[in-house]
């Protein structure tokens, strides 16, 4: 059930840039993730204008990640990533120097979030594509690999807005943005350290370069081509629809009604550490169980832990429940990425990798806000309900296709 790449090189020298490159960066975006809507109140003190930078600042990246699939398959996964890292600490480090200049105001703050949030897809998602080449170069399991890696990441994402707030806190909003700013700039010295081939381009060259249109919706026409992985996408993007909005409204708004920080802290925490775990355990279970099994388990294991936490039990229950949903949807990212790597050709993986991406940027968020405005109206006691059982209809209807079966029937490419 796993897949060893080996290599004459059999270096683990990759597999450690690639992942500190990983960790680094995502404690950067989390990092900025905290300071730009602290640097917003401050100049505007708008709570609505923190919003709108946040929203409008995701609109360009949507555009923008279909055309870095194909720039990563064309041009590379290394120079992609290295230059979209570079590209994301210049507009980190054009918050501070605006300031200096000229003073941020809002319109600046907009522009640079925007600028930033248009560049990090392509840094994210060319280091996913390498996550191959590293694993070549040190011959290492695929599944172990791509395990610790998600996890790595979901790492850089829990510890950044503790280092952004912690930053905010003895330099100021605007000084802050150097760290995170230097933290890219190491992660793309680490990739261009890596010596790896890159398996995108010597397999485009054996299938001959595709071009103009074709080339651009090659990414979706392969995706939708493989009806079990298009199956798994698309019921992944309606789970996480429901999943995000757990931490980032319903918890968020109960918990401060209730006055207690702590507790959400506390929850938050649980959610992490299990989404952590889970990511790392993967590498041990796939060598266990097959790719239908894997998601099986982790989708019955997210509906236990949903349906109960949706009413809103004691504090410590809430945690067990955080920590047992964090564990049960943890695989489902590295065991997506080991789909792709397994079942599309290496030339097209940048784009179809890119196309999820685009998925998980549109319709989570539309759930979020909807699912704000609803708890708004009505408060979260009657809104999460109804979201578990949205929740657990998609994820009965996904383990009842035969298409979902098919992910461990081998395919040609």
């Amino acid at each position: 059930m796993g897949v060893t790449l080996s290599s004459v090189h059999n270096s683990r020298t990759p597999v450690v840039l690639l992942q500190m490159a990983n960790l680094v960066s995502g404690v950067g975006n989390g990092a900025v993730m905290i300071i730009i809507p602290w640097l917003v109140l401050e100049k505007t003190e708008s709570a609505a204008a923190a919003g709108l930078v946040a929203a409008l600042s995701t609109i360009p990246a949507i555009i923008v990640v279909p055309a870095v699939g194909v720039a990563i398959d064309r041009v590379g996964r290394k120079p992609i990533s290295v230059l979209s890292d570079i590209a994301s600490a210049v507009s980190v480090f054009a918050f501070p120097v605006v300031g200096w200049l000229v003073g941020l105001d809002l319109a600046w703050i907009l522009v640079l979030a925007i600028v930033g949030a248009s560049l990090d897809p392509a840094g994210y998602t060319a280091r996913k594509s390498l996550i191959v080449d590293a694993a070549r170069a040190g011959g290492i399991r695929l599944e172990a690999l791509n395990g610790v890696h998600e996890a790595l990441f979901a790492v850089g994402w829990t510890v950044g807005p503790l280092v952004g707030a912690g930053l905010i806190a003895t330099m100021g909003a605007e000084q802050a943005m150097w760290i995170p700013g230097g933290l890219f700039v190491i992660a793309a010295a680490c990739i261009w350290a890596m010596r790896v081939g890159d398996a995108g381009q010597e397999s485009r060259i054996l299938a001959g370069s595709d071009t103009g249109a074709v080339g651009l919706t090659r990414g979706l026409v392969a995706l939708w081509s493989d009806k079990a992985l298009r199956t798994l996408t698309i019921a992944l993007m309606v789970l996480a629809g429901v999943y995000l909005p757990t931490e980032s409204v319903i918890l968020p708004v109960y918990f401060e009604s209730l006055g207690q920080p702590k507790g959400l802290g506390l929850v938050i925490a649980g959610l992490a550490g299990g989404t952590v775990l889970g990511a790392l355990s993967y590498g041990w279970l796939s060598k266990r169980w097959t790719h239908f099994q894997i998601i099986r388990a982790a989708l019955i294991g997210t509906a236990i832990s949903v349906i109960p936490m949706s009413f809103l039990p004691p504090l410590p229950l809430l945690v067990v429940f955080g920590l047992v949903l964090g564990l049960s949807w943890g695989p489902m990212e590295p065991l997506l990425n080991t789909l792709v790597q397994a079942r599309i050709p290496a030339h097209e993986q940048g784009r179809v990798f890119s196309i999820q991406l685009t998925a998980f940027y549109v319709f989570p968020p539309m759930v979020m806000l909807a699912t704000g405005a609803a708890s708004e109206q009505w408060g979260v006691r009657p809104v999460y309900p109804v979201l578990a059982a949205v929740l657990v209809v998609t994820l009965m209807v996904t383990l009842s296709l035969s298409a979902i079966r098919d992910v461990d029937r081998p395919i040609e490419n």
